[in-house]
């Protein structure tokens, strides 16, 4: 049985929890803040905050560039939904946009096009650890600046629609030499279990330097924000005679713990031999399906390097229907494979929106025949090799429905 995506968890990781837990500190403190500076040092960023998700990340960013009611967010129609639900929880207005043909990236024309004077921040996706052309995102946005219209001072800091990137499956890519999280204005992160990275449950938002942005001030806020609003977290209570707190405002509960950052802080020290291994089975798995009538993604090019997150494949002429009795042919041979995604309008949270697949054609077209296959450092390559002999056996024999 080959599984899909089951965490890479060592002793390592074992000790440094126990450890966490003997030390009678196991909510945010002095090991979430060491992740914080290790991560923000990996990024090439001056500061990260860890969260609970990268759900939290994205809505902590918009909450914190006071993005709400009458305002617009723009985000591709091809992603799981915590891209969008994001922007649903700050009261503003989602806009989706479909990918381009044949892409699983966002349409940029179709970017620029949705831009209006209600336009604050658009979140592209860095989909499968392959980021998004961010060169050609911000020469749209720069173009499209005159629509830009800032209401508050930390919006006042830009010129132009700010960006937010997804890079959920996106730690440790690269983009023109670019560590993903120095690229996008703000970068949120996923450190969930199946992530290449995880900490069990977790996320991090990280943003880079800019005139007119206190870093400070940025930190303090999403503590606050993550944390009640409370003016002091638990561990800067713990000084003597400094139980006294304040509410500043009713804020969120998205912490990260100690517990958690543990994993974190081994897993970081494994993670450039992890991201090896990933790209070793993605050069297998592209030198097995060359020739054959499939569709990859391409994940390392002269502009990206790819955090190997996802490996998806089209099954070339599949329809919807025939991609599912492929992946069920697949399960009866004891491998897991996955989609990614079924598009937004598909689901019914989205349809009550008003959203309507038709209006998103290449996103139908991509999701149709995409199979995902299995991409984890759990994978011997045995392992790989059966995957991929299967993969073969299936195509050679068709199964259409």
């Amino acid at each position: 049985m080959i599984s899909f995506s089951p965490p890479d968890i060592t002793q390592a990781e074992i000790d440094e929890v126990v450890d966490t837990l003997k030390s009678g500190w196991i909510t945010t403190g002095p090991k979430t803040k060491l992740l914080e500076k290790q991560l923000a040092q990996f990024c090439h960023t001056s500061k990260v905050c860890c969260l609970n998700s990268a759900t939290a990340a994205l809505e902590l960013a918009l909450y914190l560039l006071g993005v709400g009611p009458g305002d617009e967010v723009i985000t591709c129609a091809y992603t799981y939904t915590a891209s969008c639900s994001a922007i649903i929880h700050v009261g503003a207005t989602p806009v989706l946009v479909d990918v381009a043909p044949g892409s699983f990236h966002l349409d940029y024309d179709q970017v620029a096009k949705k831009i209006t004077t209600n336009t604050k921040a658009i979140i592209p996706i860095d989909i499968g650890g392959v980021m998004c052309d961010y060169d050609q995102l911000f020469s749209i946005l720069e173009e499209k600046k005159s629509f830009y219209k800032p209401s508050n001072e930390i919006q006042g800091a830009f010129d132009r629609v700010i960006v937010i990137g997804d890079a959920a499956h996106a730690l440790g890519a690269s983009y023109n030499g670019q560590v993903a999280g120095s690229v996008a204005d703000f970068t949120a992160f996923s450190f969930h279990a199946v992530k290449n990275f995880t900490t069990a449950e977790g996320g991090a938002l990280t943003w880079k330097d800019r005139d007119g942005l206190d870093n400070e001030f940025m930190y303090h806020e999403l503590q606050l924000l993550s944390l009640h609003g409370q003016s002091k977290d638990a561990l800067a209570k713990t000084t003597l005679g400094s139980w006294e707190y304040d509410i500043v405002y009713p804020a969120y509960k998205c912490n990260m713990t100690d517990i958690m950052a543990s994993i974190g802080i081994v897993q970081l020290k494994r993670y450039p031999q992890l991201l090896a291994r990933r790209r070793e089975i993605i050069d297998m798995y592209e030198a097995a399906f060359k020739d054959l009538p499939v569709s990859v993604m391409n994940h390392f090019t002269e502009t990206d390097q790819s955090s190997g997150h996802l490996y998806l494949l089209r099954l070339d002429g599949y329809s919807e229907q025939q991609r599912n009795a492929f992946i069920i042919k697949m399960a009866e041979v004891g491998i897991a494979t996955n989609v990614h995604y079924k598009p937004l309008p598909m689901h019914t949270a989205y349809k009550k929106l008003g959203f309507d697949m038709k209006d998103f054609p290449n996103a139908y077209s991509q999701y149709e025949n995409e199979v995902t296959l299995p991409l984890h450092t759990s994978l011997s390559n045995e392992d790989v090799r059966f995957i991929i002999s299967n993969v073969i056996d299936c195509l050679k024999k068709g199964f259409y429905v």
